[in-house]
């Protein structure tokens, strides 16, 4: 039994620290302020987490826009200190997928799926924005970016409206060295070191990386593609073909005898991976071949392996069949789909392997991520294995079955078999009972446990995070009770998978003072109090 003294002795403590709080939110005289990612995100870096949109058409530039503001004002949040975490005066690097093509002035509606949308970049800058960022701290660099293009202009209004700072990259040739951030990478196959376009790689800067679901010869252009265009020209180029040198490139800049290790590789997959063996992917002349996938894959890896997005996404209100202008309809467009997910987690080549699976392909049929596996920079291959949650708008995560999800078909041109059409899907059956691995990773480091977290923050105003874990699927009740003993909600009666879950109270509704939260599951319970404080 908690008494009024007991009460009113926690909320002078709790009223003390939130006013630290405040006042080390709202001013520097205490020192700089920092952001990083919501916690459950960061201690589940394994996990990939799909939110369910519900936008009508492409062109609801409101509702994309509010579903990219409402979103990131959940995945970041301030933090009590620099520990992973950024200084909101600092260097904020948003990598969209774009991709501009000179050769056709199409109207916008006819691109719109080429890039990341730009009402949806806007909406993430925004919520950086309500945590004191300032849009001109905000960077969007891409290399392949082009100002006076259909596409490039559809972001210089973006950033007209918010105010970040975009910028048209020349060739590294005609770029000054502080556009530029040279990185090593150890053990690469293909690159010794790249050069990045400033502030991607700098020290100390954050870089959210935003992809779009849409398809591509080499698959689906997804996370770990898309940082791709971090790169300066003509260093971009990871999608030439074998044996060919890339025009500008320094040879420095090259491992020795790449080609030969490249093709040694080829010769070692080429059985195992699926399709890598067709045509004449032994010659590396097409982008149909194999050996030209092993090497994409190759440059693609060791640019993945140098870099540390705070976030990785894939941004997918719709989606597009067709890599760039031309596609598969029969005006010879590309096609946009309203397949209404977003995909993100810490994680690139997991957050592609559910972004594939979720645009109806099977990820072991595509070599990148077997790459990726070898390379240790990918704990999984088969979409099962990975941690998934569905989020809420709200900051709720519950851990869900793969098959929940919608499949939404989007035709690629990834190597086609005799037989397929130019644009087919790559869903042929995959055993994936050599690669599969417990996905038991959770942050509790009790995985057989029936755990209750403290919430984050606390104090707290409006709402508040709560996060438990159940060793077993089954019935789970997470009531919040009053200082006089009164449940005032019930957040969750209903039954839930096994791992770890996250629920979100908004009190709004209620009152300031002393609450507790008491979660039941098979036969036992547990209780842990909260401070609200408006």
């Amino acid at each position: 039994m908690v008494t009024r003294r007991d009460f009113l002795k926690t909320a002078a403590l709790a009223g003390s620290a939130a006013m630290f709080n405040v006042r080390k939110l709202r001013g520097r005289t205490l020192g700089t302020s920092y952001f990083g990612l919501n916690d459950f995100i960061e201690n589940h870096p394994d996990a990939v987490f799909v939110l369910l949109t519900a936008v009508d058409v492409k062109t609801n530039t409101v509702a994309i826009r509010d579903v990219g503001h409402q979103l990131g004002k959940t995945l970041f949040v301030m933090k009590p200190g620099p520990d992973n975490a950024y200084p909101v005066d600092g260097t904020v690097n948003i990598k969209p997928n774009i991709t501009s093509w000179s050769w056709d002035r199409s109207p916008i509606e006819q691109t719109m799926g080429i890039q990341t949308d730009p009402y949806f970049v806007e909406g993430i800058v925004s919520s950086l924005n309500d945590l004191t960022i300032p849009s001109a701290n905000v960077y969007i660099r891409e290399a392949n970016y082009f100002a006076k293009d259909v596409d490039g202009q559809w972001y210089n209004n973006m950033a007209q409206r918010s105010g970040v700072n975009l910028k048209e990259m020349m060739p590294i040739s005609e770029l000054t060295p502080a556009d530029i951030q040279w990185v090593d990478v150890p053990n690469g196959v293909w690159y010794k070191r790249i050069p990045y376009l400033w502030p991607v790689n700098a020290s100390g800067s954050c870089l959210i990386n935003i992809a779009k679901l849409k398809s591509h010869s080499m698959g689906m252009t997804l996370c770990s593609k898309n940082l791709q265009g971090t790169n300066a020209r003509p260093y971009v180029k990871h999608c030439t073909e074998w044996g060919s040198a890339i025009v500008g490139v320094d040879t420095n800049d090259v491992v020795t005898d790449a080609f030969t290790s490249i093709k040694s590789n080829y010769d070692g997959h080429k059985n195992s991976i699926p399709r890598w063996k067709t045509l004449d992917g032994d010659t590396g002349a097409a982008s149909a071949g194999g050996l030209w996938m092993e090497t994409h894959s190759s440059r693609c890896l060791d640019n993945n392996s140098v870099l540390s997005p705070l976030l990785n996404m894939i941004e997918g209100v719709y989606g597009r069949e067709g890599p760039f202008v031309s596609g598969p309809s029969p005006t010879g467009y590309g096609i946009d789909v309203m397949t209404n997910v977003v995909i993100f987690g810490r994680n690139a080549r997991h957050v592609d392997l559910i972004g594939i699976y979720l645009a109806g392909h099977e990820p072991g049929n595509f070599g990148l991520y077997h790459l990726a596996r070898d390379r240790g920079l990918s704990k999984y291959l088969n979409p099962r294995d990975v941690p998934l949650y569905e989020w809420k708008l709200d900051g709720t995560a519950t851990l869900t079955p793969l098959d929940n999800f919608t499949r939404t078909p989007l035709r690629t041109l990834y190597l086609p078999q005799p037989g397929e059409e130019t644009y087919h899907m790559v869903n042929q059956p995959y055993d994936y009972a050599s690669t599969s691995v417990s996905s038991k990773d959770f942050a509790t480091g009790e995985p057989d446990a029936f755990a209750l977290s403290q919430n984050f923050p606390n104090p707290f105003n409006p709402s508040t995070s709560i996060q438990y874990h159940i060793p077993a699927a089954g019935n789970v009740r997470l009531e919040i009770i009053d200082i006089q003993g009164r449940v005032v909600d019930v957040l969750i009666d209903g039954h839930m998978p096994a791992g770890d879950h996250l629920q979100v109270w908004n009190s709004a509704h209620r009152a300031s003072g002393k609450y507790f939260y008491r979660l039941f599951f098979g036969g036992l319970q547990k209780t842990k109090s909260m401070v609200l404080i408006k």
